[in-house]
């Protein structure tokens, strides 16, 4: 095959696959460094998980651990006040209980281990104030070396967990979150609270490593409300990109990434055109690609994913009502007394009655409607697709588990929202192809799980990946540094002086690229 000018060398296009964080993160960094870049997007509006429903959001609902969009703006010369109204959050969540207790978590940690003393008494106080002591510190010791790492490896990790031998004891590598949490709280409603952080990433406490305590320290470092809502987030990058001389088509999907024996040479779109492609970013999930969604020969660009376990799903609702219940902010979540049937249906792939509540009152932060209604985002965890058969529920099931729950707290919502509002685990895997309706990419469970994750680079050589399902993880955060590794790659392979594009595997050894036959497309709350 014929190359266009500069395809088969270090210049040449890029092409993003999806307007995710992700992929709107790598392409404004990509342009910024004055590359040509297109991104593709199939919907409409930029911003993947980070949706509206007629105006309302319906994906992620705050942003946390914002040295990573400052690290992002700054690539682009500009800041991220410059574009954007961050609202800081006093209280980073209010919880209720079924028996009327409540628990406010605050930005100010003094605060919130006073409120721990009220709702648990001075020993529960004591056990807060050490939990998080050891979520800092694993947050510290894992953040430059893991998180910010292209390619992290166990190698370095044991290295330097070995320097720092009380890391390993903190970490606590025999043990789930639950397992931690069960040792770390006598009051069972904290192990309870802070159990539902592994929801944060897809997965079960039961399950998930304890060094994923971590997460509670992410957002008790601040909490942060955007004006117009987080899709706001993802307009603003994607004008961004355009500024920096982007490009950015909507409405279009990728439907096969090209290759020949040397790499990537274009992406085929649904408008039948072909864009030429030195690099092509693939922000999805990667398992579309390891099902062959764009193309057989790309399987080896990411197997593991095609095998791997999947993180949850969810039911999500997204709508505008007047509320009558007790006093809510931005960030609440209302807890079903025992958090073990819930979570064991989840894990057989089942529906569980009274389910807990995630909600989100997105005007708690802003001005008030006029007519009274308010918009809200509820999230039900749900079981992914992978579950077979998944157990079906129909609308009029969800609509009575859901706000028959909020009741119980005495809580009402006028009018009660359609089905319009909610998006079902079949909705998310419609919008994001090969997903299984998982919102998280690959199951967070086991303790080596964040190793299984793909990294940037592959095995085709000019295709790298981006996006929640990739190394460091799901989340706004996580996928905006996975767009950062995403670039990174791409620009160091353009200042290398080989003639020819090379790949490193996922030890960081560059090997020559292998034949790829040609070769067809990827959400939330996170």
């Amino acid at each position: 095959m014929t190359h266009p000018k500069g395809i088969n060398g270090r210049g040449g296009p890029v092409v993003v696959i999806g307007a995710g964080i992700g992929g709107l993160a790598a392409a404004l960094r990509l342009a910024s460094a004055g590359l040509p870049v297109t991104v593709v997007e199939r919907h409409a509006t930029p911003g993947g998980k980070m949706r509206q429903v007629d105006g309302v959001d319906a994906g992620p609902t705050v942003l946390t651990m914002r040295p990573v969009f400052d690290a992002l703006f700054a690539a682009a010369g500009t800041t991220v006040d410059a574009h954007l109204n961050l609202v800081p959050q006093p209280i980073l969540a209010r919880h209720f209980w079924t028996d009327g207790a409540t628990l406010d978590l605050h930005a100010d940690p003094e605060r919130s281990a006073a409120a721990v003393r009220d709702f648990a008494g001075p020993r529960g106080e004591a056990q807060f104030r050490a939990f998080s002591a050891r979520a800092r510190a694993l947050f510290e010791g894992f953040e430059p070396g893991f998180m910010q790492a292209p390619e992290p490896s166990l190698t370095a990790l044991a290295r330097h967990v070995a320097a720092r031998p009380r890391l390993a004891l903190q970490m606590a590598p025999w043990a789930s979150l639950a397992g931690l949490l069960g040792c770390s709280f006598s009051d069972r409603r904290l192990a309870q609270l802070f159990g539902r952080y592994a929801t944060y990433v897809g997965g079960l406490p039961g399950a998930t490593p304890a060094l994923l305590s971590l997460i509670w320290h992410a957002e008790a470092s601040g909490v942060w409300a955007i004006e117009g809502g987080m899709s706001r987030l993802a307009r603003v990058v994607a004008g961004l990109v355009e500024q920096r001389g982007g490009q950015l088509v909507l409405g279009t999907g990728a439907e096969r990434i090209l290759t020949d024996s040397d790499g990537v040479t274009g992406v085929r779109v649904s408008d039948g055109r072909v864009l030429p492609a030195a690099q092509v970013v693939f922000n999805g999930d990667p398992r579309a690609l390891a099902l062959g969604l764009l193309g057989p020969g790309l399987a080896r660009a990411a197997p593991g994913p095609a095998r791997a376990a999947r993180s949850l799903s969810a039911r999500v609702w997204s709508f505008r009502a007047r509320w009558q219940g007790p006093d809510i902010v931005h960030h609440n979540v209302f807890f079903r007394d025992d958090p073990a049937p819930e979570f064991r249906a989840l894990g057989r792939g089942r529906i569980a009655p009274d389910p807990t509540l995630y909600l989100c009152a997105e005007d708690r932060t802003g001005a008030p409607q006029a007519d009274g209604a308010e918009r809200f985002e509820i999230i039900v965890n749900a079981a992914p697709l992978t579950r077979a058969p998944p157990q079906q529920e129909t609308f009029e099931a969800c609509q009575a588990r859901t706000f028959g729950m909020l009741d119980r707290f005495g809580a009402r919502m006028a009018p009660m929202p359609g089905p319009r509002a909610l998006t079902t685990p079949e909705d998310f895997e419609a919008l994001f192809p090969g997903s299984a309706g998982s919102l998280y990419g690959q199951s967070p469970h086991g303790t080596l799980a964040a190793f299984a994750r793909p990294v940037a680079r592959t095995r085709v050589p000019g295709l790298v990946l981006a996006g929640g399902g990739v190394h460091p993880g799901p989340g706004v955060p996580m996928a905006a540094l996975s767009g950062a590794h995403a670039a990174a790659a791409i620009l160091q392979d353009r200042a290398s002086r080989s003639p020819s594009r090379r790949t490193a595997t996922r030890g960081g050894t560059s090997t020559a690229s292998a034949t790829t036959g040609p070769a067809h497309s990827r959400s939330s709350p996170s």
